[in-house]
């Protein structure tokens, strides 16, 4: 396309806020009974008759949590999306509704906030959510993204972290590490690129692990699974932290220990190839690496004959009594004990 053919890009200031607002809801199509009202008043209006309702919250912040040199708007719309979801589905809710707010710096068009909204619609059509609401503003310092999702489950639907008892079976779906292989890979390509900007990234063969950092999902497919198979874990969370964070996590609100064995943790042989090549460690892109967003859930043994044989789950491991610990075992060698190495917002 020659450069005077160029699509020109509109700037937000021509929409103002409330301009942008109704831009953005033009496509908002509602999907759930229980939204009454939803974007175009103080506040959205939900009935969930008498159900448990479910919030969580998180921000993504540019520089912090994402880097726009190579996170495209799309993707980074869903992703935001997706974190949220997947909080929702880690206390076995049926994610409902979300909301978004964003603050952008005035380098954005309406093109690009329309560009970041596609992925957010699309998330929300993937998992059958709807957008109700949000903020809008201005920024000095880049994007930064908010959602809320608000989540609907029967009373004793709700799974804790707090539930795991000793000898319950330690599961996680997926496989672990590829989100933080796809990670390094992007910095080590975005690197070479500002030493020589006329190099192109090299990332042929590598689709897998790129889309597990770019393009996460909630797996609202494993809740399903098991309320299908009439199976309600007694803990639960969601792997964005890292896998042997979480489990820090279940076994000090159950007060348990745990037992997990390396030979059963699922890592893609991309990641394993890729993290040798990078001479990193494929386990400790496995246990502390995060943003997989696969779950982690402990279930009363004798549910286990109902799951063993389903692809995206697998036992891991199993939980102990307090005093036991919480530990590794290795293909040989001693026990290596679980340390909380993953993500930390504020570690220096």
């Amino acid at each position: 396309m020659a450069a005077e053919e160029k699509k020109k890009l509109t700037p937000i200031s021509d929409l103002g806020e409330f301009g942008l607002i109704e831009h953005i809801s033009e496509k908002v199509k509602i999907k759930n009974k229980e939204t009454r009202t939803g974007i175009g008043d103080d506040a959205a209006v939900l009935d969930f008759s008498g159900m448990q309702t479910v919030v969580t919250s998180d921000i993504l912040v540019e520089g912090v949590h994402f880097d726009l040199m190579y996170t495209p708007l799309k993707h980074l719309g869903y992703k935001a999306v997706i974190v949220n979801l997947s909080d929702v589905v880690a206390m076995n809710a049926i994610p409902k509704q979300i909301i978004v707010s964003i603050a952008m710096s005035g380098k954005f068009s309406v093109e690009a906030v329309d560009e970041l909204y596609s992925g957010i619609y699309k998330a929300c059509e993937a998992y059958g959510v709807d957008l109700v609401g949000g903020d809008t503003t201005s920024s000095v310092t880049g994007l930064t993204i908010s959602v809320t999702a608000i989540g609907a489950a029967q009373k004793e639907e709700i799974v804790y972290r707090s539930g795991a008892r000793e000898n319950d079976i330690i599961c996680a779906t997926g496989d672990l590490g590829a989100a933080y292989m796809g990670l390094q890979l992007l910095e080590r390509e975005k690197e070479v690129f500002k030493a020589n900007p006329h190099t192109q990234p090299e990332l042929s063969g590598n689709d897998y692990i790129l889309s597990r950092i770019l393009k996460p999902e909630a797996r609202l497919d494993v809740i399903k699974k098991l309320r299908e198979l009439l199976i309600k874990p007694t803990a639960m969370m969601d792997i964005s932290d890292g896998l042997s964070s979480e489990l820090l996590h279940i076994c000090k609100q159950s007060h348990c220990g745990c037992r997990i064995y390396q030979d059963k943790l699922a890592i893609s042989q991309e990641a394993a190839e890729l993290a040798n090549e990078m001479n990193l460690e494929p386990l400790i892109a496995a246990l502390n690496g995060g943003e997989d967003y696969e779950l982690v859930f402990t279930i009363d043994p004798a549910d286990y004959e109902k799951i063993k044989d389903i692809e995206q789950i697998v036992a891991i491991g199993h939980v102990t009594s307090e005093e036991k610990g919480k530990y590794m075992v290795p293909k040989s060698g001693e026990n290596i004990e679980l340390k909380a190495q993953g993500w930390n917002a504020y570690k220096k």
